[in-house]
């Protein structure tokens, strides 16, 4: 251990008041914790010259009370034990060292920053000037030093008791296969929920109340997946507009929970207990929590943003910067900075952050915001990159649920496919496909037929399965359902930017008339046209993942780009109307169907084994006329819009939750995206099989197996999709 040497303040803040009686502590674990007799506070800086702990009584405090030198280092890591101090303290930290930004170096002391590690915060962000490292408006910009003290306007960290009686919870252990996925915002699923008390709406609280489990339950979904709850900072810019960050992704705390999606108005260390309340409850409901977690970036943003944390206690450390030019980030992200995961104490904190969250905070995996900016070794996405090894051979992380959004903003950043074996992903292929499809366009049976099967094409060559691809139409950003069979072009006036943010390629189709209509056709196609999507994806091979609010026409009146709205427009609307109601039971009536049916839902691709599956067939694709697709169709069929889908009832690949094989319905799903009605031929071979409706889209009413198909076809209203079950 080494000493730090005296140096004098930089710039205006006040020299520390040195406290000479101290104990050394400890450099792990790092943050604060308390040990029921005092706190060990541990910080990595590596470049640091010496650092300050800032200890503040209240949180209206402009000027902490206390500051104590860390006199000790160990591996980079500064750290010191002070006894007598516990649950209920906030406080913060100075960092020492050089202001040179050409050189990628930003300490600034008068700048107090947050405890990356942080478990809950004492503190929201105050936005000022002072909060920034160099002075605003100044020749050179970010080059020049700002002596203004942030402390009345900077986040601060609070010390809690981390104890919590979680009454036996274990992780359920869904497997992939089985699992079906609702992404959901915590206070867009809540706020206007009218059996949802009042009073906790839009909070932990109201997601593990009984009429949201209730509601969940009742749907047939197995895992919530949250929106960003890891605590995130309101955007200056759009606070100035009378906007919010209502999305989250702009993450500044990796181990807290957000302060503002609590019921709890107390202690901060009530917003934690709230979070393991409501994952309580939702797993003995049966329900997974995943989180939507954002570390490829924070929300310090580029090197013009603020100085709250990491930028001010190891720029070089916890950020990518441009070799060369060490003043500029390398932006994968698009957010300005993207973390460092070459270097190894920023890999540290990401895996520190990941295991807290399932260790102590119970939750069931992870969705990645932009995964491959992750795993950027230098420039190229890497497969064997530090961070993909580092959970592969975790313990506590490699059984846990991994998807990935398999993309960033960087060359080459589109990696769908790609990732490794115990990973899932967003499959953006299937989502553009689908929407192709239905919208009508032209050669798309091949594709529609691949991403039907599981998208074998991305994921069977690396030995991965049908679960694997996490399959979507919608989620949080583009077009709710509703709005991607109501509008061609995005609306996005509310988010101020002239309607110059958000996707201009949505494949969508308004199905004749731009927004609200009372045109009764158009409407009825637009219902048809929800339930073709809803279908496709819950009887596709994959995991689904369902987009809250789309099994109840959740509209944001055109808007693709919501992540500013923290309103009406982006809040579910509970009201329903008869439409909106047979929406919802025929959701759930296909979604509990799908779960009960094992043929929908696969553990695997293609049996190799010969003398498990020796004819080496498990899905048939035949056309109209009843004649299996042939290479020339596949080939040459670009006019084809229709196509069936033969799934026989003994496919080997058929499994039950505990992998035995098991036998089920042979099951066809026809698909007609042609407007006019087509006279589907059934196969020859099946035809004297006694074939029952199990869903069709232009019948919604329709109830499972409550009517038999009768003779030798069937009728395919104009863009309509039907499913027919045999017992066998």
């Amino acid at each position: 251990m080494t000493e730090a040497p005296e140096l004098e303040t930089q710039g205006g803040a006040p020299a520390p008041a040195i406290e000479e009686d101290y104990q050394a502590g400890s450099p792990f674990p790092q943050g604060a914790t308390f040990d029921g007799k005092g706190t060990n506070f541990a910080l990595f800086s590596e470049g640091a010259e010496y650092v300050d702990l800032c200890l503040f009584e209240k949180s209206e405090d402009t000027k902490e009370t206390k500051r104590q030198r860390l006199r000790e280092r160990t591996n980079g890591i500064w750290h010191i034990y002070l006894p007598d101090i516990g649950p209920g303290q906030l406080y913060g930290y100075r960092v020492h060292g050089p202001y040179d930004p050409e050189n990628g170096l930003r300490y600034n002391v008068n700048k107090l920053l947050l405890d990356p590690y942080a478990k809950a915060i004492g503190r929201e962000i105050k936005w000022d000037d002072a909060l920034f490292g160099y002075t605003i408006g100044a020749d050179g910009d970010d080059l020049t030093f700002d002596e203004r003290d942030s402390a009345p306007f900077a986040p601060l960290g609070i010390i809690i008791d981390d104890e919590f009686d979680w009454e036996g919870d274990k992780p359920l252990g869904t497997a992939w296969h089985n699992t079906i996925i609702y992404e959901a915002h915590v206070k867009g699923l809540t706020m206007r929920h009218p059996d949802v008390p009042e009073e906790i709406r839009g909070t932990y609280a109201a997601v593990g109340s009984p009429p949201i489990i209730d509601y969940l339950t009742k749907l047939g979904i197995t895992a919530i997946e949250l929106l960003p709850i890891q605590y995130f900072a309101d955007d200056r810019h759009l606070q100035e507009k009378g906007l919010h960050n209502y999305w989250g992704y702009n993450t500044l705390g990796f181990f807290s929970p957000q302060r503002a999606y609590a019921a709890s108005k107390g202690h901060p260390a009530d917003v934690v207990k709230e979070f393991r309340e409501m994952v309580k409850a939702l797993h003995k409901a049966g329900i997974e929590v995943i989180l939507d977690v954002v570390y490829n970036h924070t929300a310090e943003g580029s090197e013009r943003g603020p100085t709250l944390s990491f930028r001010g206690i190891d720029n070089k450390a916890y950020y990518r910067t441009v070799e060369g030019n060490e003043r500029h980030y390398m932006d994968f992200t698009g957010c300005g900075n993207t973390l460092n995961m070459v270097h190894p104490h920023s890999l540290h904190l990401l895996m520190d952050s990941l295991r807290y969250w399932v260790a102590e905070m119970h939750v069931d995996g992870f969705r990645f915001d932009l995964a491959s900016a992750l795993a950027r070794s230098l420039y190229d996405v890497d497969q064997l990159g530090a961070f993909f090894t580092s959970i592969y051979q975790d313990p506590t992380l490699a059984t846990t649920k991994l998807i990935a959004e398999p993309w960033d903003l960087g060359m080459g950043g589109y990696q769908v496919g790609q990732f490794p074996i115990n990973w899932t992903e967003w499959n953006g292929k299937y989502r553009d496909s689908v929407r192709k499809y239905w919208k009508g366009d032209m050669g798309m049976h091949g594709e529609i037929a691949t991403r039907l099967g599981g998208s074998s094409d991305l994921y069977e060559h690396s030995g991965r399965h049908p679960s694997a691809s996490i399959n979507f139409i919608t989620a949080h950003d583009g077009f709710t359902l509703h709005d991607l069979v109501a509008y061609n072009e995005k609306h996005n006036d509310a988010n101020g930017e002239n309607n110059n943010d958000g996707a201009n390629d949505n494949e969508s189709w308004n199905c004749g008339a731009e927004g609200p209509t009372d045109d009764d056709e158009i409407n009825k196609l637009r219902g048809r046209q929800m339930r073709n999507f809803l279908c496709t994806l819950m009887l596709s091979q994959g995991v689904p993942m369902l987009c809250a609010g789309d099994e109840i026409a959740r509209t944001q009146g055109g808007n693709n780009n919501g992540y500013c709205q923290d309103t009406e427009i982006s809040w579910l609307d509970w009201n329903l109307d008869e439409p909106r109601k047979q929406l919802l039971e025929f959701t759930a009536r296909l979604i509990h169907y799908r779960r009960g049916h094992p043929n929908f839902h696969r553990r695997s691709f293609v049996e190799r084994d010969p003398s498990v599956a020796p004819q080496g067939e498990n899905i048939r694709w035949i056309r109209a006329d009843g004649e299996p697709m042939g290479d020339g169709d596949w080939d040459e069929g670009g006019w084809m819009r229709t196509l069936g889908m033969v799934l026989p009832g003994d496919a080997p690949e058929i499994r039950n939750s505990i992998g035995r094989r098991v036998k089920d319905n042979d099951y066809l799903i026809l698909l007609n995206a042609h407007h006019e009605v087509v006279d589907f031929k059934l196969p020859k071979g099946v035809r004297r099989k006694k074939w029952f409706v199990a869903f069709d889209t232009a019948r919604p009413d329709l109830e499972p197996g409550k009517e038999r198909a009768a003779g030798a076809g069937v009728k395919l209203e104009g863009r309509s999709l039907v499913v027919l079950g045999h017992a066998r």
